[in-house]
């Protein structure tokens, strides 16, 4: 892990050479309520759900991902972008952009902001495909949405 800030990535190539081609990467899925948060094997070829973090202060929430990252030993964070449909920018991109850079100052691992376009539907759909009921879907589909993020970046690093 590298001690200096780096700001986020938002440039897969550039992410891979500072993260390296092994170890734990952690995927985030960050909401307005809840934090989602997914990990790869060592190898990075399959992204799994670990658990959806309460948001609470900005030091509660950055505290556990230190823990989290520190546990899996991550080299890195791949961070869901919640762009509009059209690609563009709206408050909630802000929010997130805003939350990783204050992110970075406490957890000290390259960052790549990903495009996560319709991850809440997909996981949806997994879970409903999965027949998990009503009460269930609603803990873990911030889990599985990071999970969805984290494997569409690992499946993407492979094609470096």
């Amino acid at each position: 892990m590298s001690s200096s800030i780096s700001p986020p990535f938002e440039d897969i190539a550039a992410f891979a050479a500072a993260a390296g081609d092994r170890g734990a990467l952690l995927g985030l899925d960050p909401g307005t309520k809840t934090l989602g948060v997914a990990a790869s094997d060592l190898t990075r070829l399959v992204a799994s759900t670990v658990e959806t973090v309460r948001r609470k202060k900005f030091r509660d929430d950055a505290s556990r991902l230190v823990e989290l990252v520190d546990a899996r030993a991550a080299v890195g964070l791949v961070i869901g972008l919640p762009l509009n449909m059209d690609g563009s920018e709206g408050p909630r991109v802000q929010s997130v952009r805003a939350f990783t850079r204050n992110l970075a100052q406490v957890v000290h691992v390259p960052m790549l902001l990903w495009d996560e376009r319709l991850t809440t539907a997909q996981a949806e759909r997994v879970l409903l495909e999965a027949d998990t009921s009503r009460k269930t879907r609603a803990q873990v589909i911030d889990q599985t949405a990071a999970a969805i993020i984290l494997q569409s970046a690992l499946d993407r690093l492979r094609r470096l």
